[in-house]
């Protein structure tokens, strides 16, 4: 059981999903391996949040060179910074925990492939049946009545984890159950986009036509395998009281909150299913291949052709219809593609359902789109600890929802704000004047309620012709700068670049 620090998380960590995937190794089972790509990043573990079996895989560390930078990280005093522990173990399979928990500890297989942390502590053996059989052995609840005793501040030490007790018994059973454990648990981690081992989103996979026998099958998935780990769980209790003599004193079951696998949940996964359109329209998916179709490196347009990528990598969202490409119009079209035009006006209700709020089905995704999206994309992208991390970037005029635009970062270009100005933010303008001027010809006409009624769209249109009017001077200076960015510095140096034209992330 072995730890490492690596001195400055700010400078030698990201979480995945930031950096170019192809600048990224997730299968080195050595540093010599790891010497050898030509790449920068490598998973980190972390520890993390509870979690049992499988999971909690966000970070990546910069080991390029075998850790060069990380090895020679010195303070101003000359001094390293860094402690670099037991290399030898790195990139090797595990069974970890998070050192620091809340409640519970939950302890996780790790493929090969990482560097570990402090924080992320391992369990390390040559023989994986040993391995696999410790992992069962320790989220049973044998182990964690043990470990409540010993470790009543819920801070786990690598030693107060070497002194446990293992006695050998009804090894294969227990290597076979834990093993699949692990496979339902790797089963709903990558069910998600936030896991570099996502392929389709699962409302796709079953090739349905409407969205609502997708969410159906979904959610028998689900409750299948929560149903069925629990029940493992239960039997690995059952098996390990058995073998430490604690009929008396302990019960096999288990409760629904400890088991880490999610049951379906509509609006969370509708809201999933839109993340994952956004995705296509920047091409970060593609319908016509599984997994990542880019996140960095050279653009290969051969990998669309079900549905096709926003050109120029600027998306924009309005409160109205302003524009063809716009984010609705895009989102209808991709429900159209996916799911067929038959059953296109009964997919966008059960969308609109699920998503709650007033009016018509197009009027409700609308409005998710201007108000929520970008909100719960941030909530998505980010781990506990470390902020959020938002891969698309919403440039955003202000209140009034003036102008709204989103653009993938793993797709920036220097000149992207100058063709964003001319191409959308003038249009918008161009947009505003044309329907303030309709509206003053027509209230000279009007009387009453039809009067108040475009006396309060005029005043509208010209509060967000306002914003939108301030929003382009301070474009237009960025623009002027063709500021370039470097994945490799992830969000935090990267966004605030441009923190006078795009939303506050908190």
């Amino acid at each position: 059981m072995l730890h490492s620090k690596a001195g400055d998380n700010g400078r030698f960590l990201r979480l995945w999903f930031e950096v170019c995937y192809l600048n990224t190794s997730f299968d080195c089972d050595s540093c010599e391996s790891s010497s050898e790509c030509a790449t920068r990043w490598f998973p980190y573990n972390k520890g993390g949040a509870f979690r049992k079996w499988y999971g909690n895989n966000d970070y990546v560390v910069n080991w390029e060179n075998d850790g060069f930078e990380i090895r020679n990280f010195k303070d101003e005093n000359g001094s390293l910074r860094s402690v670099i522990r037991n290399p030898l173990f790195y990139f090797k399979e595990s069974a970890s925990w998070s050192k620091v928990s809340s409640g519970p500890i939950a302890f996780r297989y790790k493929p090969k492939g990482f560097v570990f942390d402090v924080a992320g502590t391992s369990i390390f053996s040559d023989n994986r049946g040993n391995l696999l059989y410790i992992l069962g052995l320790c989220n049973s609840n044998v182990i964690m009545t043990i470990l409540k005793a010993v470790s009543p501040t819920l801070n786990y030490e690598v030693g107060q984890i070497a002194t446990l007790p293992v006695i050998i018994g009804k090894q294969e059973t227990v290597v076979s159950i834990t093993n699949d454990n692990i496979n339902l648990s790797k089963s709903d981690w990558d069910s998600f986009e936030t896991s570099w081992d996502f392929e389709e989103h699962p409302l796709l996979k079953n090739k349905v036509d409407t969205i609502r026998k997708a969410y159906t099958l979904w959610e028998a998935e689900c409750n299948d395998r929560f149903n069925t780990l629990k029940s493992n769980e239960e039997e690995l209790n059952r098996i390990f009281i058995d073998i430490y003599g604690l009929n008396d004193e302990l019960t096999p079951e288990v409760e629904d909150k400890d088991v880490t696998v999610r049951k379906a949940d509509l609006t969370r996964d509708i809201k999933s299913l839109i993340s994952y359109a956004v995705g296509c329209m920047f091409g970060r998916y593609s319908l016509d291949a599984k997994g990542l179709a880019y996140a960095g490196g050279e653009w290969d347009s051969s990998k669309y052709s079900t549905f096709i990528p926003d050109e120029d990598n600027i998306i924009p969202i309005s409160d109205d219809e302003f524009f063809e490409d716009d984010v609705t119009g895009r989102f209808i079209n991709f429900v159209e593609t996916v799911y067929g035009k038959d059953t296109l006006e009964e997919n966008l209700q059960f969308i609109a359902d699920a998503l709650g709020g007033k009016g018509t089905s197009r009027q409700v995704i609308r409005n998710y789109f201007v108000s929520q999206f970008f909100a719960d994309h941030c909530n998505t992208y980010q781990v506990t600890g470390s902020g959020k991390r938002p891969i698309y970037w919403l440039f955003d005029s202000g209140k009034r929802n003036g102008f709204k635009a989103l653009i993938y970062m793993h797709r920036y270009t220097p000149d992207l704000l100058a063709r964003m100005r001319t191409d959308y933010v003038h249009e918008q303008q161009e947009r505003y004047r044309t329907q303030i001027g309709n509206l003053e010809s027509e209230v000279l006409h009007l009387s009453g309620s039809e009067k108040i009624k475009a006396e309060k769209a005029l005043a509208k249109y010209k509060d967000q012709l306002t914003e939108t009017s301030k929003f382009e001077e301070k474009l237009h200076h960025l623009a002027d700068q063709m500021i370039s960015i470097d994945l490799d510095d992830g969000f935090k140096q990267n966004y605030p670049k441009f923190e006078d034209v795009v939303a506050k992330v908190k």
